[in-house]
């Protein structure tokens, strides 16, 4: 079954699960949006760049929460550069504390950590940016242990990332809005982010570029 095909069935799923869960799930859903706006945006993306957690653990509430103080466009912009911040700090953490500590694993072995070089960083960081399985902070310490140059890493990686921060909100404001055209965007986005994600990976499948796991 084609990805898409399985994205709409869950977001078609999640809707029905909603609507007809009743008024009490309805009510403890809007009570725990009321929390999360009663703090504040600004907690709410410090905890997004610092937690690692999956991106949709924040999207999705995101723009019920806080889109009345920011604007939809300002929800994803937060929470767009709460993502370049979480890819920074995992790339310096793993940088300097993990890699290491793989380094000397791996030399007692006789191996060394692969780096990327400045002229195959592109295709590396799209290959793992790209491939779907683990989440977004393991395919963060991937690229920092294989010593990615920082800039190219970090450009990649969030360009890569800003779809699935734009749908999330999208989806979750209109689901929890009960927004249905608003709902639809946010499933067209993530539909159209399934097909380019396919697109660059057969691109650069063709290419000969090993493959590399991660996401």
């Amino acid at each position: 079954m084609p990805p898409w095909i399985g994205v709409g069935l869950l977001v078609g799923l999640g809707a029905a699960a909603w609507w007809l869960g009743g008024a009490d799930l309805r009510a403890g859903v809007e009570a725990g949006i009321a929390v999360l706006r009663a703090a504040g945006p600004g907690w709410y993306f410090v905890a997004m760049a610092v937690l690692p957690l999956p991106l949709a653990t924040f999207t999705v509430p995101a723009g019920e929460a806080f889109a009345a103080q920011l604007t939809l466009p300002g929800v994803i912009a937060a929470g767009a550069a709460a993502v370049a911040v979480q890819q920074a700090l995992t790339y310096w953490i793993a940088r300097r504390w993990l890699r290491p500590v793989v380094a000397r694993w791996l030399r007692r072995r006789g191996h060394t950590v692969p780096p990327v070089t400045p002229g195959n960083a592109v295709s590396v960081v799209l290959l793992v940016r790209f491939t779907p399985g683990p989440p977004m902070i393991a395919g963060s310490c991937l690229l920092a242990l294989a010593a990615t140059p920082f800039r190219i890493y970090l450009l990649v990686s969030w360009l890569a990332a800003l779809p699935w921060v734009g749908a999330g909100v999208i989806l979750g404001r209109g689901l929890l809005e009960g927004n249905l055209i608003l709902a639809a965007s946010g499933v067209g986005l993530i539909i159209a982010a399934l097909i380019a994600t396919r697109l660059i990976r057969r691109r650069w499948a063709q290419r000969g570029s090993p493959p590399v796991d991660g996401r």
